[in-house]
């Protein structure tokens, strides 16, 4: 080979190697991929999992089994062969444990030793009847373990032995021979609604396979409907998960989701409108595949599903931890948890609790939610709470109200100026130059037109805090006042059975009256602000319409929204009226344009022009020019 065929071979293996090592993985790619495919042997693992439990749907084998007529030994080895040394664990009866507290009640089912019911004992369902989380099969909780001749096995299709403890402990054991189990064990609390929830391993060195590194675990429950507005609470109800190092997530609550997740996680919460149960590992959760699902008809709102692990190690002697949270989504509640049973875990419970976006949350979180449990605390209505809240919110804002009057004051009161203005330079043609002389006013009086849109802007998160909160506030439920019976949902003092197209569509079968008063003072308030703000200039065609329209489409939007909510919108609108009637009122438009003539004398001399406005003034004569020779060639044409 000659020179230049050498250089050229090793050019090419010089750009070979270089490209293999840019473009060789990152440890965060190969890590990333290491999780990727340890999520893709845990879906397999599950699968096999389903497939055994697709096998025992109607009945545990080991039930069928008892009903052959076989011989005790020959009945003894097909168990042996089923389950190994679980098979003394794999017959027998479906019994009960009762634990409770002041709070709460949960029973427990030797069948699977599972978490049976469980019913609060303070709270009713809109029915007025005990409320349920779940019971029965609305519920599942199983783990699956593989043993030591590699067969996949469910804690459902076992019964547990009891281990008789307190009143607020148990243990529910599965026997694995002598000397050798499977321990739950639950524990309640005194006035708490979280459940200890224990997994001990005793002598399983040979029961269960060495290559077992994790306890599988399979989590369903239906969510009942606990609330009398179905698709209100439907909206509210919703998967959440906590990442080990990160943030609260939450599946889409508004359709059918599922998610497959590689990272670590702490907890996970199947929540509706007001109250949740979560599981919380000890340790942290592995790979996870979540799944949620609306149930359109009938008692229950959703399915949640949940298929995860936690590390275990059968040399281990040590308890696999968890606890249960089941009870309200209360923010003080959730939040006190962290500082006293899991301090420095980070658990951020309270935000099972919706309090809106990231910029509206710190407003309820550390403004509106501590005054409204201080009013709470010694109010003896709710509805008077939130209307003292509503007063204090709107005596607050006042400074940044009173702006927004003074500025449209400013403007209305050179309205006559202004039509002055609008007659000398009519019609579209010369709308610039009747923008420019406007603003000119304006500069000259020394009044700023768009002084009074930031007060207003910064009201916003304050106002549109109360629409996350009120429908999550538990505080609310089932708290009357006047003719509402309940103050979390809507009240339908007026209501019909009878489906009525359109109508029965967007409404329901029911008029919420604090929302239809909420919606005609939306009306009320809408012409007031309007006059107000009536300057003499001109409006797009359709504005005033269109400010009309939004109070009216409120009452459709609003209608199963919570009474609470629609109530705060009524008493806040009500106020503004009365503030901005008052101001009319004490206000001397006289003085005030007498002040602000006063300012055309002190007006400083217009200073030079910068270039880029030199520039934007002559593009704009350019523009009306154009818009001017337009006009007299359609006139020629004409």
């Amino acid at each position: 080979m000659d020179k230049n065929t050498v250089i050229a071979l090793l050019l090419c293996f010089a750009v070979v190697v270089g490209f293999s090592y840019l473009n060789r993985p990152s440890q965060e790619q190969i890590e990333a991929q290491r999780r990727y495919n340890d999520s893709i042997a845990l879906v397999q693992q599950q699968q096999r999992i389903e497939e055994v439990a697709n096998v025992n749907t109607v009945n545990n084998p080991a039930d069928l089994l008892a009903n052959e007529e076989l011989p005790d030994s020959a009945r003894q080895a097909r168990l042996q062969d089923m389950y190994g040394s679980f098979g003394v664990s794999s017959q027998g009866t479906e019994e009960f444990v009762t634990l409770e507290n002041a709070l709460m009640e949960i029973k427990l089912s030797t069948r699977g030793g599972r978490v049976y019911s469980v019913r609060l004992k303070e709270y009713t369902n809109f029915e007025n009847e005990p409320l349920y989380l779940f019971e029965g099969d609305e519920s599942n909780f199983e783990m699956t373990f593989i043993t030591s001749n590699n067969r996949v096995l469910s804690t459902k299709d076992f019964y547990f032995e009891v281990i008789p403890g307190s009143d607020l402990q148990t243990t529910l054991r599965l026997n694995a021979g002598e000397n050798k189990s499977i321990d739950f064990v639950y524990t309640l609390h005194p006035d708490d609604y979280m459940v200890g929830f224990d997994i001990v391993s005793n002598n399983l060195q040979t029961e269960l396979s060495p290559a077992m590194r994790s306890l599988d675990i399979q989590w369903m429950q239906k969510i009942r409907q606990q609330e009398k507005g179905r698709s209100f609470e439907a909206r509210y109800a919703r998967l959440s998960y906590k990442y080990l190092s990160d943030d609260v997530e939450q599946l889409r609550e508004s359709k059918d989701d599922l998610k497959d997740i590689s990272n670590k996680l702490k907890w996970i919460g199947y929540k509706d409108q007001f109250f949740s149960s979560v599981l919380i590992a000890g340790d942290n959760f592995e790979t996870a595949r979540l799944d949620s699902r609306h149930i359109e008809s009938g008692k229950y709102l959703k399915e949640y599903n949940a298929s995860t692990g936690v590390p275990y190690n059968i040399a281990n002697a040590e308890a696999v931890k968890f606890n249960f949270y089941f009870g309200p989504n209360d923010y003080l509640l959730l939040k006190q948890y962290d500082k006293t049973k899991f301090t420095g875990q980070n658990l951020e419970l309270e935000k099972l609790v919706s309090l809106g976006y990231w910029i509206l949350r710190p407003v309820n979180k550390y403004v509106i939610i501590p005054i409204f449990d201080w009013l709470i605390s010694w109010c003896g209505s709710l509805g008077l709470a939130i209307f003292l809240l509503t007063v204090i919110i709107k005596m607050a804002l006042f400074p940044l109200t009173y702006r927004s009057f003074m500025s449209s004051a400013k403007m209305r009161v050179l309205k006559p100026q202004i039509e002055v203005i609008t007659a000398k330079y009519p019609g579209q043609d010369n709308a610039l130059t009747r923008q420019q002389k406007t603003m000119e006013l304006y500069k000259q009086v020394g009044v700023n037109p768009m002084a009074g849109c930031v007060p207003m802007l910064l009201q916003f998160p304050f106002l549109a805090a109360l629409f996350f909160l009120f429908p999550a506030a538990i505080e609310l439920r089932h708290q009357g006042f006047l003719w509402a019976s309940d103050l979390s949902t809507y009240d339908s003092l007026i209501h019909w059975n009878t489906y009525i197209p359109l109508v029965s569509k967007f409404l329901g079968n029911h008029i919420s009256v604090f929302c239809l008063l909420m919606s005609v003072v939306q009306i009320v308030n809408t012409k007031f602000t309007m006059d107000q703000q009536n300057t003499g200039q001109e409006q797009m065609p359709g504005m005033k319409l269109m400010m009309y329209f939004m109070p009216v489409m409120m009452f459709f939007w609003f209608n199963s929204y919570a009474a609470g909510l629609n109530y705060y919108y009524l008493i806040s609108t009500l106020i503004t009226i009365i503030q901005t009637y008052s101001f009319r009122f004490l206000l001397n438009e006289d003085k005030l344009l007498a002040k602000l003539e006063a300012n055309k004398s002190k007006a400083k001399p217009a200073k030079k022009k910068s270039g880029f406005m030199a520039r934007l003034e002559e593009a704009q004569r350019q523009q009306q020019a154009m818009l001017k020779e337009r006009q007299k060639q359609q006139n020629k044409r004409k």
